[in-house]
């Protein structure tokens, strides 16, 4: 099982087993197992949605935070920045490990792999984007656009 700390400070296990999914399902209508499924739909769907992302830990994690009196509020306010990047390795690295069968095991953790590449190269090309992105310049297109814009019928004067 894999651990993460929030912004609280809080360490918390994500505890993926038939228990924890159950009560995934049960609160939040979201089938873990269907993460290999529909051309990795609810990966991607993890990965995009925050809100999400914590929902599913907040559910993984409900006993610890039942024994600690920590409602899905006060967990959820806790979540962000590097927490919730740690948090989101420890729940795709807690499920790839759930699987029973090594294949499968083996494809979530290639799965996960491969994911971080995508992400990382996304990044790298914004990063680039940004580095050579030149706001004057691109205000000044836009400020000669308006310039050369012609005139709407109504607002010419009627000679």
């Amino acid at each position: 099982m894999k651990t993460f700390q929030d912004n609280a400070g809080r360490t918390w296990t994500v505890a993926v087993n038939v228990d924890g999914i159950r009560r995934v399902r049960s609160l939040l209508n979201v089938n873990l197992l269907d993460v290999l499924d529909d051309g990795c739909k609810l990966l991607a769907q993890l990965h995009d949605d925050p809100v999400l992302l914590v929902d599913v830990l907040y559910c993984l994690c409900k006993p610890e935070a039942d024994a600690q009196q920590i409602s899905d509020e006060q967990f959820g306010k806790s979540m962000s920045g590097d927490a919730l990047l740690n948090a989101a390795s420890a729940l795709l690295e807690s499920l790839s490990d759930f699987f029973p069968q090594a294949r499968q095991r083996a494809a979530m953790k290639e799965l996960v792999a491969k994911t971080s590449q995508v992400v990382d190269r996304l990044l790298d090309h914004a990063e680039t984007t940004l580095k050579e992105f030149d706001p004057e310049s691109v205000a000044q297109s836009a400020i000669a656009s308006f310039g050369n814009s012609p005139d709407s019928s109504a607002s010419t004067p009627d000679s």
